[in-house]
């Protein structure tokens, strides 16, 4: 595609990714509730639109990150939204976290008015979004996530395409899920450290640096599905060991919160259903 994006929502994370899309050489339209943000852009070169209509009138591809699923259905379908002036094959791709049945209902009504929609949520951060290195989980048509290929290469270095509709938002929700339930246990680990006479900032950089190297808990995502492995399973041998140091590991995190009068219930959940996270005992049968 040669004509200009546009960009809806220009908030924390929003305005450094319309940042990288200055760089698209057919050119940016901007929008925001807040005309004043819009400035930045416009003296660089991009046009402000005084509505979501305004910006759908002057381009085919348009990002939206706001803040809820209510937001974003206005600004698509509101009095003043991109559907009462989009052209038809125009794709929008909503980077907001929705739900998957929102995603879903909002692609239906981008479909009734000729145009298409894809969910596409990013996971990196401000500092992602600063440096152009989001991921981004795209659900959408192969025709319109192609479309938007070429300008989210701006904000990512990696795009993830899972499915239909719906399945990008699926995706960031059971990716933050690793995310914030890890800040939860960072923060048990942390009572611990502090309560065995640790300095937390030190722990934190061995932590990042240690993470950096291995991966983080991306390193065990290496299998095609969620279910026992095979006993012939090349990753078997693997994930027994990690599973035999992690057991030994997680067990002395439990005895030092007993040591100290603490509770450590993400040490001891994690104690108990570690082997069948790693695949290699069966899930239990749903009571």
């Amino acid at each position: 595609m040669n004509g200009a994006v546009g960009f809806i929502g220009l908030g924390n994370i929003g305005a450094p990714m319309a940042t990288r899309l200055l760089e698209w050489p057919g050119g940016l339209v901007v929008h925001d509730v807040r005309p004043e943000a819009c400035d930045p852009y416009v003296e660089r070169g991009a046009i402000a639109a005084a509505t979501p209509a305004e910006v759908a009138a002057a381009v085919d591809v348009i990002s939206v990150m706001v803040q809820n699923e209510d937001q974003v259905r206005d600004v698509l379908s509101g009095p003043d939204g991109i559907l009462s002036t989009a052209r038809p094959g125009t794709v929008v791709a909503v980077h907001s976290t929705i739900r998957a049945e929102g995603a879903r209902s909002l692609a239906r009504l981008a479909a009734a008015a000729d145009g298409d929609q894809v969910d596409a949520p990013v996971s990196g951060g401000a500092m992602g979004a600063h440096e152009g290195t989001l991921a981004i989980m795209v659900g959408g048509s192969d025709r319109a996530v192609e479309q938007c290929r070429e300008p989210f290469a701006l904000i990512g270095t990696l795009v993830a395409h899972f499915g239909p509709v719906g399945s990008g938002t699926n995706a960031k929700i059971t990716r933050n899920l690793i995310t914030f339930a890890s800040f939860a246990v960072v923060g048990e680990a942390q009572r611990l450290a502090e309560a065995a006479g640790l300095d937390l900032g030190k722990l934190g950089d061995v932590v990042r640096h240690s993470d950096r190297i291995t991966g983080g808990a991306g390193a065990v995502m290496l299998r095609p599905d969620a279910g026992r492995m095979s006993d012939d399973d090349g990753l078997r041998p693997i994930f027994e060991h990690t599973a035999t140091l992690g057991a030994k590991d997680l067990h002395l995190a439990v005895l030092l919160a007993s040591e100290h009068g603490l509770d450590a219930p993400f040490a001891e959940l994690g104690e108990r259903w570690l082997r069948t996270a790693l695949g290699l005992d069966a899930h239990p049968e749903p009571s």
